[in-house]
């Protein structure tokens, strides 16, 4: 059995990542495809995606105990992929991962064949979503798209012709659809 292949889906807060892997669930049935759920350090009734809420004493243990396969932080939180990853990855899955911009060179050094998916959206549409969702407040949420705007405009990102892109600032079953044909073309 060959093994499997990372889909690292990465892209700025508000651009929709989790509900796109939400609505990719249902078509993944019959292929050999498994979504990973992220650790997070931040309380569950903020969560707003299926990701496991750990607090930071937790998370620290876990990441001492080797629990993850990757591990990043940003925006004030610490983000876990556990490392069961390793065993689907081996047993032939392509394992799908909610990641980081930032982190994205270490998970190519780790995961060299890796397919790297970035989801874009509208600046204006981005600010939208995030004051809708009511996560942050509005400077948690200006320092976010911040980030954002220094990830996407570096000369990494744009120049790098590795990273697929999506852009979903519209319909979400459109880019849901188009996820699934590069999971399937590559």
């Amino acid at each position: 059995m060959n093994a499997g292949r990372l889909i690292y889906l990465m892209g700025p807060s508000g651009a929709g990542k989790d509900s796109v892997l939400q609505g990719l669930q249902q078509s993944l049935e019959g292929r050999r495809c498994r979504i990973a759920r992220r650790v997070i350090t931040r309380s569950a009734e903020a969560m707003g995606e299926e990701a496991v809420s750990v607090s930071p004493r937790e998370f620290a243990e876990r990441e001492r105990a080797g629990g993850f396969a990757m591990v990043w932080r940003a925006n004030g939180l610490a983000y876990g992929i556990p490392r069961e990853i390793e065993e689907w990855l081996a047993d032939g899955y392509q394992v799908i991962v909610n990641g980081s911009r930032g982190y994205l060179d270490e998970a190519r050094r780790k995961y060299p064949d890796l397919l790297a998916v970035l989801l874009q959206v509208e600046p204006a549409i981005l600010r939208k979503r995030l004051l809708a969702r009511a996560r942050e407040d509005v400077d948690q949420i200006e320092a976010r798209l911040a980030r954002s705007a220094q990830l996407s405009g570096s000369t990494f990102m744009r120049g790098d012709w590795r990273i697929m892109r999506l852009d979903n600032s519209g319909n979400l079953d459109e880019t849901v659809v188009q996820l699934l044909r590069l999971i399937d073309s590559h």
